[in-house]
């Protein structure tokens, strides 16, 4: 073994070699050294605790193998991709994309300083909400807006401000669980209120609500099934009975709409999900939603509603640990500059173009790219095929929207290394495996990547 561990090049000589010349150049001195180091560290424990003796690479070999080891560690875990799974609010690949000219707000507030929480008209000190609560109001006709980092804060605020030491009625039948084990009834622990379920799973009706009402009730609240449904027999109190209730006991009304949207998406094919304004005309005094998904914007949870529960909210100390930054709220209302009327929305905001596009469109696409697929010598096959995708995974997973993909086989290997290969190539590429094929689902590739799309697959003669 120590005869082994003599032949193993030092530092200094390797570092002398043509690859890791080339790596400092890319990287730096530094990074170099300490990567050598690690790796020849981590070569010498596998020699001491292998069985048999291994051969040691040659210096310029070994030289190589660390500098493609150094630039393989050093590429950064958040990347790019090209989303080719067809689930438009895929939540590993980041939900909605951002556009233009919501990236271009979030670039000139983030290359310099920004009137976050100033007032340029008279110089004295600001709230951050105002950058986006006038349109807030204006799309959903609200009183009053806030906005905190995602849904769950918007919850987890407003029933610390609404109904901590007090108890806020649920149906049994909405007490959800969303993605990254998000319970609604430890939520609202962690808030300090208390929670208190009525009806069953499956039917709940406004006189369960009533019956729970007392001394110490602080909140009517109701929250959309986004993730699931109930089917058959089954019964909801509408937000209106709830608001009418609300109103006889002097209780707030609280909608929390998940997803959410700012336009019925129902002339899309998507049924079902509310839309904030018309939750605001029914009535309810405190509507909660997503940023990022339905409404096609950045992470953030939205609050609109009654002036006099969202100040409440504001002032509350757990709107400070849980406030947006200026680039957040520089998205946020580019987005929403997008929705004052419904073509420039759907022609601008990412996740409305892909959604709207006809399938004959994606269907020319996929007609055009396939023959270029086919072309490549590392894939067997490279065919149009009709199929449906969903529009997200976590959420709203339940609806169903026609797709076309370019189903894919390997000339060598298995599907799985083919899909491996195209997750960690350039441009990293994401699909989806079904029926032993890998399936390029246009749904989510916006045309723009389409050059990437077939460039990321000609690259994969130079791979591994």
């Amino acid at each position: 073994m120590s005869n082994v561990l003599r032949n193993i090049p030092s530092v200094n000589e390797l570092l002398e070699s043509a690859p890791l010349r080339r790596v400092v150049d890319r990287v730096s001195h530094h990074v170099v050294v300490t990567g050598v180091r690690s790796f020849l560290d981590n070569l010498r424990r596998e020699l001491h605790a292998a069985s048999a003796e291994r051969r040691i690479l040659k210096p310029a070999e070994l030289a190589e193998r660390i500098a493609e080891w150094i630039l393989a560690s050093e590429r950064p875990r958040l990347r790019p991709a090209i989303n080719a799974t067809g689930i438009l609010l895929h939540t590993g690949l980041g939900r909605a994309p951002l556009a233009e000219s919501a990236i271009q707000a979030v670039a000139d507030a983030a290359r310099g300083y920004a009137s976050l929480e100033i007032d340029l008209e008279t110089g004295d000190r600001s709230q951050r909400a105002l950058a986006v609560e006038r349109p807030l109001r204006n799309l959903t006709g609200s009183e009053s807006a806030f906005v905190v980092n995602n849904n769950a804060a918007a919850t987890l605020v407003t029933l610390a401000a609404l109904g901590a030491g007090r108890e806020v009625v649920v149906s049994r039948g909405e007490l959800i669980e969303i993605g990254g084990s998000y319970r609604l009834p430890e939520v609202m622990e962690q808030s300090g209120c208390r929670l208190r379920e009525v009806g069953t799973t499956n039917k709940t009706r406004a006189a369960d609500y009533e019956r729970a009402i007392g001394p110490d009730t602080a909140a009517l609240m109701k929250v959309h099934t986004s993730n699931y449904r109930v089917v058959g027999f089954t019964e909801e109190a509408s937000i209106e009975e709830l608001v009418t209730l609300g109103g006889k006991h002097a209780l707030p009304v609280i909608d929390d709409i998940g997803s959410g949207a700012l336009l019925d998406l129902g002339p899309y094919g998507i049924d079902g999900e509310p839309v904030a304004g018309d939750r605001i005309r029914s009535g309810a005094d405190v509507v909660l939603f997503s940023g990022d998904k339905l409404l096609g914007g950045p992470q953030c949870g939205i609050i609109v509603g009654r002036k006099k529960w969202i100040t409440a909210i504001m002032n509350h100390p757990l709107s400070r640990a849980l406030r947006v930054d200026k680039m957040t709220l520089a998205a946020l209302a580019a987005t929403l500059a997008l929705y004052r009327s419904r073509d420039c929305a759907e022609q601008h905001v990412p996740l409305l173009a892909l959604l709207t596009t006809p399938i004959e469109n994606l269907r020319n696409r996929a007609e055009r790219l396939a023959p270029q697929l086919a072309a490549v010598p590392e894939l067997a096959t490279a065919e149009p095929i009709d199929d449906v995708t969903y529009l997200g995974g976590g959420s709203v997973p339940a609806q169903r929207v026609p797709t076309i993909c370019i189903a894919v086989t390997p000339r060598r290997g298995t599907i799985d290394q083919l899909a491996h290969r195209l997750r960690v190539g350039e441009p990293a590429v994401v699909g989806r495996i079904q029926q032993d094929r890998l399936c390029l689902d246009l749904r989510s590739v916006p045309p723009s990547d389409d050059r990437r799309l077939v460039d990321a697959f000609e690259h994969l003669g130079a791979g591994p």
